[in-house]
């Protein structure tokens, strides 16, 4: 038996009584757990094999195969995430990304990034802020990291213009044609999102315009370039166009 730090990432029915969890570790990846009889009512594990629960997880380890569940020792239920429909849609949205993101990378850091992006939620900050800050980075992890430090098309890193999910990143005005012209501001936020650490964000303040310009070219870039399909994503749309 082996105690692992681990976080659900996503459940399916196993038998009327028990579940497979999909839980991304700190130390193992991905790794598939069945949950004996944590459907049952009076099962101790019902409570904490749901997703989003974020502990050290008991089990009875099989490199490979599927584990099994003994128990779980909770680090942080997400309380705040788990009472408001916009940070937990953001949250769920988080999970299927990074559990399609581990899965064509099988990188260590998307599990350290998860978390912080959660905590960081679970704290009060803009939700959209922070989905894409992890979006932008796990970008690179995909091998499709947009061009950011110079223009796209010609590689001068001086009189950029605007930044296009078509071109694959940033264009100067040589080389700008008819796109959309972003504010100035969203250009240098872009950069911020890749490199910021996200453990050492204290206060955001982004407008709304250049929310909306970062969260638009993500949207597009990630369907243009990853080839990921994302449920949640439709979800996320429709939520951000209710609170605004």
């Amino acid at each position: 038996m082996i105690s692992v730090e681990g976080i659900v990432l996503s459940t399916s029915d196993y038998s009327e009584t028990s579940k497979i969890l999909n839980v991304l570790t700190s130390d193992h990846g991905i790794i598939g757990v069945i949950a004996k009889g944590s459907k049952s009512l009076k099962s101790s594990l019902r409570s904490v094999t749901d997703k989003l629960t974020y502990g050290k997880f008991n089990i009875y380890y099989k490199e490979g195969k599927l584990s099994t569940l003994v128990s779980v020792d909770v680090i942080n239920v997400f309380k705040n995430i788990k009472k408001d429909i916009v940070k937990i849609s953001f949250a769920g949205f988080l999970l299927e990304l990074s559990e399609q993101v581990m899965r064509h990378s099988e990188n260590g850091q998307v599990y350290e990034l998860l978390i912080d992006g959660l905590t960081k939620i679970n704290e009060d900050f803009d939700p959209l802020v922070i989905t894409n800050i992890i979006e932008f980075k796990y970008l690179s992890y995909l091998g499709v990291m947009p061009v950011l430090d110079s223009c796209s098309i010609c590689g001068k890193k001086t009189n950029i213009v605007t930044l296009s999910s078509d071109k694959g990143g940033l264009i100067c005005s040589e080389c700008y044609k008819n796109e959309f012209i972003v504010d100035p501001k969203t250009i240098k936020l872009v950069r911020m999102f890749y490199y910021v650490d996200i453990k050492k964000i204290s206060k955001i303040e982004i407008s709304s315009k250049c929310k909306k310009e970062i969260n638009d070219f993500l949207d597009l870039y990630y369907e243009r370039y990853t080839g990921l399909f994302l449920k949640s994503k439709n979800f996320i749309k429709n939520i951000n166009k209710i609170v605004g």
